[in-house]
């Protein structure tokens, strides 16, 4: 075969422009069999390329212990500690649980497994600002609404509370999901000290006394006086 080859060549050799093809045609196949060395893994989706070795993955929860060699497998060990593999994987370390701070306004909702990650949520009265798919990375503290407002829509885990103003002749400190109309002195009987706000109710003065006793005797005397009138006048 040698032979053969070496006499291939040397025929090319005598014939020029044969010789420059023959050599410009392995030129490229030497640089395709480099480019597909480099960019197609000969390792299937059950394995995983190390050392240009193709070796069996770990099952989700584990890690490799020891990479498979021409007469064993992959070794593999569970994970431990606050750790996890959620995917069949060729992974030396397991990845680190996500820990859900309460600084950030969040609570664990799952805890973490050796096969799958902890997922946090808002705390109570604080709203998602930052979710993913299942779960939450930050969260806030729901909007307090100011005095002279109302809450229009409570706030939830993925909402901010929505605050509006209160209507003329009402009030509220800001905690209520309505507003107080102010008190109508007058239909009280009572006169008004001070008018209401946005923020307060009117203030209503003492019942008088002295008007209350005009009010009783004014009727009485103006009817001993219609009496004396008549008389006066039939005598």
């Amino acid at each position: 075969m040698l032979q053969l080859f070496l006499s291939l060549q040397m025929t090319l050799s005598l014939h020029k422009p044969l010789f420059i093809a023959w050599n410009i045609f392995h030129f490229f196949r030497y640089v395709v069999i480099l480019l597909v060395k480099y960019f197609c893994s000969a390792c299937d989706l059950a394995e995983y390329e190390i050392y240009g070795e193709c070796c069996p993955m770990c099952s989700p929860g584990t890690r490799v212990y020891g990479h498979c060699t021409m007469y064993t497998s992959t070794s593999c060990v569970p994970c431990d500690g606050f750790t996890f593999t959620d995917k069949p994987n060729g992974l030396s370390d397991c990845i680190p649980c996500t820990m859900c701070d309460q600084g950030l306004g969040l609570k664990t909702v799952k805890e973490c497994t050796a096969s799958s990650d902890a997922v946090c949520g808002a705390l109570e009265g604080n709203y998602c600002t930052d979710p993913y798919e299942g779960g939450c990375r930050a969260a806030k503290k729901h909007t307090t609404c100011k005095p002279g407002h109302f809450i229009k829509h409570p706030g939830t885990l993925s909402s901010d509370t929505v605050c509006d103003s209160c209507p003329e002749n009402s009030y509220s400190n800001g905690s209520s999901e309505f507003c107080k109309k102010h008190t109508n002195c007058e239909t009280k009987g009572l006169p008004t000290v001070k008018p209401g706000d946005s923020v307060s109710d009117s203030k209503c003065g003492e019942k008088n006394s002295g008007h209350l006793i005009a009010v009783i005797i004014g009727p009485i005397i103006a009817a001993v006086l219609t009496t004396a009138t008549v008389a006066i006048f039939i005598f």
